[in-house]
């Protein structure tokens, strides 16, 4: 009777310990490399976050900005991380594609013009003038109609030298061009891993001169977050927390990210990680409203001006490209 009894308690206590412990599967799609921005992610991963929402959750490196759209869209991860403009871009050309934004992570996009001061290139009007060298792909470039429109560059006054990624910042550096189109902490680095002081850098942030256009944000499939509507808000909350824990502490967040890429710079990319915070994260917006939403005013300026530089085949609606139905409380988002 004993043994009897002590069975049953143990089977009990099975019972109740298997859901707790069961982890839903979540492959995460990033738009990139594992670099310092992408640290958080895998903080969140290390912290226990995930674990804590009941997620184990894979992530996957990129090769851009569009590359977790499709696969999102498709069904094949349920989650990703992609730039907000592409997406609009995609929708517009995809009616109904089941995938929607649902966390903004770069409240500032990375979109920027980086000069050199000693080339006489500091702020917008500098650009006048002077050779502006832009790889034709760039995500940056693509901004730069609507950028030359908000502070009112004469564009014949600018030489456009078409450049190749790779070249990009060796021809700055090299005083072949006096400014480059690219995303702000990826080309600041690059200038002083080739010998550029830093204080000879001017990075013109885009988002700081007139644009309102967003950066990446968290994406979602419509028809997986329609059935697991809490697992999407828990993974979104382990994600503000992993946010949160790599800007307290920035190194220790890199560390994360140095245990799936023993080849990383630590030091390097605990610099791009702080770089990135700095100007695209931690903003004033999301200091008082916590990481994750958009304000619709401005998202409404941001596709009027991303018409400038895209013929919409539909009407534009905010609403088909961005969610706040799933991100919890404002005080579960807070950064700091």
């Amino acid at each position: 009777m004993k043994k009897f009894a002590l069975a049953i308690l143990a089977a009990a206590a099975l019972a109740v310990a298997g859901p707790v412990s069961a982890q839903e599967d979540m492959p995460f799609a990033l738009d990139w490399k594992f670099e310092g921005p992408s640290a958080p992610y895998f903080a969140a991963i290390d912290n226990g976050h995930f674990e804590a929402a009941g997620l184990n959750v894979e992530i996957s490196a990129g090769q851009g900005s569009l590359d977790a759209i499709p696969k999102v869209a498709t069904g094949a991860f349920p989650v990703g991380f992609a730039d907000i403009n592409s997406l609009v871009k995609f929708l517009d050309q995809n009616p109904g594609a089941p995938v929607i934004a649902v966390m903004m992570i770069y409240d500032k996009p990375p979109f920027a013009v980086v000069g050199r001061k000693s080339l006489g290139v500091s702020v917008p009007k500098d650009l006048e003038g002077r050779v502006l060298g832009a790889p034709p792909p760039d995500g940056a470039w693509a901004q730069f109609p609507a950028f030359a429109t908000a502070n009112d560059l004469d564009v014949d006054k600018i030489t456009v030298e078409p450049v190749g990624f790779p070249t990009r910042e060796p021809m700055l550096a090299e005083g072949n061009v006096d400014a480059v189109t690219g995303y702000s902490f990826s080309s600041f680095l690059n200038l002083v891993r080739l010998g550029v002081p830093e204080d000879d850098i001017s990075t013109i942030l885009m988002a700081d001169y007139g644009l309102a256009l967003y950066g990446n944000a968290i994406i979602v499939n419509t028809d997986y977050a329609a059935a697991n509507g809490d697992k999407i808000t828990g993974f979104i909350t382990a994600v503000a927390k992993g946010w949160k824990d790599g800007i307290a502490d920035p190194a220790k967040a890199v560390e994360s990210l140095v245990k799936r890429n023993p080849a990383a710079d630590a030091a390097l990319e605990t610099r791009r990680l702080q770089l990135s915070i700095d100007a695209n994260v931690l903003t004033d917006y999301t200091s008082a409203n916590g990481i994750g939403g958009i304000d619709s005013a401005r998202m409404a300026k941001a596709l009027m001006q991303l018409a400038e530089t895209y013929e919409f085949q539909n009407e534009p609606d905010a609403s088909l490209y961005f969610t706040d139905a799933y991100l919890p409380a404002a005080e579960m988002r807070m950064l700091q």
